[in-house]
């Protein structure tokens, strides 16, 4: 059983208490600002106004109308705390995003003063009475949602290190609102107000005085505040989602009063209306371009959400695969949803100087003469770096002097809206035009300055794109360098041999020995080079043509022969010749060991030998080439001796160690070197013996081929069962 008589009492004791707290709270902050101490003045007229609302509520009983007009006092004056807090550092600007959101709710509170003139008016009336009081409570809940949305972005939004500053009044201020939407919301929906939570008002209200004093107490730094778009656009879509149901409440409690078939009526137009109007406007991109430039021009102090910014920027410029497009389309597409442009171009400087087409974004009908801008106007960009508003161009307004560099076609081009320049250590890489959004405006101080630095961004990709092509058009000619060089190695090679038969000529020309020596190295010789012509095709890739077995030993034999009969200055003698049948290509061999033992002779002094033997190590053979001649150093070895083009040799071209190395991998060998500087040195070619691949092959085969069990009898039907 309820206790009205009680809950009466309790609730006149419990005001009466709340209005003794928050009067010492005003007089104790009242004295503390006296005498020079931090006390907000807001907060002290808050206290005051709670303190009225106190005790006319215990005098009056919440319900009567003297009691609603105090309360909304007591509410407007706790908003302005809100205000004062967000404003703490005395910089109004950052507050510019709740303002609007403050004054709303400071109308919907002084609503409240209609509603009570129109309960006085139609007190006869119960129907009426009953919408006003819904539509009060109503109200009452739109102020206590949108408080509470503004006080924990007051606090969510502060940053961290200053929170304490507004923790303890933000926690008070969450206490005495939180309890009223509770009971509001139990209002509105048992279409009366609880007596025993009316009641307990007052002790949350000593509760709240509590906790500002204990905030007072502990005192505070400058607080600011940074609220995010996010908590800006929930907090107006909060406002507006209430707004839009106490127009639905409103509506629907007069089409209750109209009733019968006007009722119905009422109804089905007003629900063909609202789907008209949605239909027609919520796909219109004009619509919600309007609304994205009025939000961020009234309701943020930066226009922009610089980290979705770069989030985009950064997807657009990363993007790859075989469909993303060139890099210059994707420079313009990221500059182009910076500004909501819906298209653009992209000019690069051309080998004269001027400006030429490099790119389009969804722009094909724009006309591009073949020299876009002369140098004069790329110079311009270079040196200045001045973002152009060509609506600015058109209209006369000449900042910099760029009006009279900018060409016709883009002028008459009315679609062109702006140009970027992209500057790369004060280098022009590029000139981006930028084309008219769908919703126009001037270009400001911010996007003038996003754009700057989103361009040196870009040009920076743009000079890194342009590296990677000049290293890789650099790495193509150097290839073909490497191949001309390996080629005419191996000419002249060829060269000193013609030069020295000729040369033996004079002397023999009729020993007829001499003469069919003389025919089989011109044979030789035109077989090797018909052998580099078709081997051209293969340098840097390593290969060779055909691989089998060949007996180094008759390599050598045949090679020292050669140098024996060409009568060079430095003898060659095979000192240990073994057989050694190696895998290799007998042609590349060849040319292997003549590389090493041309090597060889030039590092000799003249009439100094050079040794070749053959022998077995393991499952390798190994050919080497020695010589007594000046050797090398352990550091050029290590460094250089295998690095093309470094040559020691006045005229060498510094790749015949490479060359052979390298011929010698491409027979599934290695090539080992020792030297002593003054000593001489020795290369030792391992390349792998022809009965170790044979071997091998033959264990594979054996490997590969079904075994067959031995205690399963091969003829038997048991045992092909069983198999």
């Amino acid at each position: 059983m309820h206790n009205p008589l009680g809950w009466t009492g309790l609730s006149q004791w419990s005001y009466l208490a709340a209005a003794f707290a928050a009067m010492l709270l005003t007089v104790w902050m009242t004295e503390r600002r006296r005498r020079g101490r931090e006390s907000s003045r807001a907060l002290i007229a808050a206290l005051a106004l709670s303190t009225a609302w106190a005790l006319v509520t215990s005098s009056l009983g919440p319900n009567a109308a003297i009691t609603q007009l105090f309360e909304m006092a007591r509410n407007l004056g706790w908003l302005v705390v809100v205000y004062s807090l967000f404003a703490r550092d005395n910089r109004h600007t950052t507050v510019v995003q709740v303002r609007p959101v403050l004054v709303v709710l400071a109308m919907v509170e002084v609503f409240q003063i209609v509603l009570l003139v129109l309960a006085i008016r139609f007190a006869g009336i119960e129907q009426a009475g009953a919408m006003i009081f819904q539509l009060s409570v109503m109200f009452r809940l739109l102020l206590t949602t949108g408080a509470l949305v503004l006080v924990h972005n007051l606090y969510a939004g502060a940053i961290s290190g200053q929170r304490d500053a507004v923790r303890w009044t933000a926690l008070a201020l969450a206490l005495m609102w939180g309890y009223d939407l509770n009971l509001y919301t139990i209002a509105y929906l048992g279409h009366m107000v609880p007596l025993e939570l009316a009641a307990l008002r007052g002790p949350i209200q000593v509760a709240a005085m509590l906790l500002i004093a204990i905030g007072a107490m502990r005192g505070g730094s400058p607080l600011r505040f940074s609220p995010s778009r996010a908590v800006a656009f929930q907090s107006l879509s909060l406002l507006v989602i209430g707004g839009y149901l106490i127009l639905m409440v409103a509506a629907a409690q007069s089409v209750a009063w109209l009733g019968g078939d006007v009722s119905q009526l009422a109804q089905l137009g007003f629900a063909f209306a609202t789907t008209v109007v949605i239909l027609a406007l919520v796909p219109s991109r004009r619509l919600r371009g309007w609304l994205n430039v009025m939000l961020a021009k009234h309701f943020f102090q930066h226009r922009y959400d610089y980290r979705s910014e770069w989030q985009r920027f950064t997807r657009t410029i990363g993007r790859a695969g075989p469909n993303a497009a060139p890099l210059h389309a994707r420079v313009v597409q990221a500059l182009a949803d910076i500004t909501d442009s819906a298209s653009g171009v992209m000019l690069i400087p051309g080998e004269g100087g001027d400006l030429v087409l490099a790119a389009r974004w969804q722009w094909a009908t724009i006309e591009v003469p073949a020299e876009a801008m002369p140098a004069a106007t790329a110079q311009f960009f270079e040196r200045r770096g001045f973002i152009v508003d060509l609506d600015e161009a058109r209209a006369g307004i000449d900042h910099e002097g760029e009006k009279g560099l900018m060409p016709h076609w883009l002028i008459e081009e009315h679609a062109a809206w702006a140009m970027v320049p992209l500057l790369h250590y004060d280098r022009l890489v590029g000139l981006v035009v930028l084309g008219r959004p769908p919703l126009a405006r001037k270009l400001d101080w911010e996007d003038f300055d996003l754009l700057r630095v989103v361009g040196q961004q870009l040009a920076s990709y743009i000079a890194e794109h342009n590296g990677q092509s000049a290293l890789l058009e650099a790495s193509r000619f150097d290839e073909f360098n490497r191949r001309i060089a390996f080629v005419m190695h191996d000419i002249k090679n060829l060269a000193s041999q013609l030069a020295l038969l000729a040369r033996n000529a004079e002397r023999h020309a009729d020993n007829p020995a001499f003469r069919k020596d003389m025919l089989v190295t011109l044979t030789n010789a035109a077989d090797k080079l018909n052998a580099l012509l078709a081997r051209l095709s293969r340098y840097g890739a390593g290969g060779v043509q055909r691989i089998e077995p060949v007996d180094a030993a008759e390599v050598v034999e045949a090679l020292a022969a050669r140098y024996r009969e060409a009568g060079g200055e430095c003898p060659v003698y095979v000192t240990d010749s073994h057989p050694c049948p190696v895998l290799a290509s007998r042609e590349t061999l060849e040319q292997v060991l003549a590389h090493l033992v041309q090597n060889a002779i030039d590092a000799s002094q003249p009439g100094m030998a050079v040794f070749l033997q053959t022998r077995l190590d393991g499952l390798t053979g190994v050919i080497e080439v020695s010589d007594t001649g000046c050797g090398m150093s352990a550091d050029f070895v290590r460094n250089r001796l295998f690095k093309p083009f470094v040559s020691t040799k006045a005229g060498g071209f510094g790749i015949g160690a490479f060359e052979a190395r390298e011929l010698v991998r491409a027979m599934n060998g290695r090539l080992e070197v020792e030297s002593r500087e003054g000593l001489g040195s020795r290369f030792a070619v391992r390349l792998p013996l022809s009965v170790t691949a044979e071997h091998e092959k033959t264990h594979v085969n054996e490997t590969d081929a079904d075994p067959v069990d031995p205690q399963v009898p091969e003829n038997t039907t048991e045992g092909k069962k069983v198999a």
